[in-house]
């Protein structure tokens, strides 16, 4: 039941940060977007971006300061395989105009249709990709 509430915590957390974002910028809260953005802009549209993403980093630090049982899940498929996985989520969130934040919480959100297939497109290769592994390739 402790984990429903940390996850439920955690959904209205990020459910009010695309809010604020709508209301505060006019923009979608889309990480990619803004990981791009801090990157390419300066001054204060790089100011925000950057204390965006820290926030993100830092909302994944309350987990552990809530919890003292709290214990993140470490991926077993080892380095090579978790950094061939973060370029294939790099360059599908390219192909993808957007990632599963700016898609699947904003876009679908606001009822748009290219969000909505976008979303539908990242759940069923996310179900492909976990049938194959756990049922094809034998992983745990």
């Amino acid at each position: 039941m402790h984990q429903f509430v940390l996850a439920l915590i955690g959904g209205g957390l990020v459910g009010l940060a695309a809010v604020m974002m709508m209301a505060l910028k006019g923009r979608i809260a889309g990480v990619s977007g803004i990981l791009t953005g801090s990157l390419a802009e300066s001054g204060g549209e790089r100011i925000w971006r950057l204390l965006f993403i820290a926030g993100v980093i830092v909302g994944g630090a309350i987990p552990v300061m809530l919890s003292s049982d709290f214990k993140p899940p470490i991926p077993q498929s080892g380095t090579l395989l978790t950094i061939i996985g973060g370029l294939a989520v790099g360059i599908g969130t390219g192909l993808g105009s957007g990632c599963t934040s700016g898609h699947g919480i904003c876009g679908v959100s606001r009822l748009s249709l290219r969000s909505v297939i976008a979303t539908c497109t990242f759940m069923a290769a996310g179900f492909i990709c976990v049938y194959l592994l756990k049922h094809v390739f034998g992983g745990a």
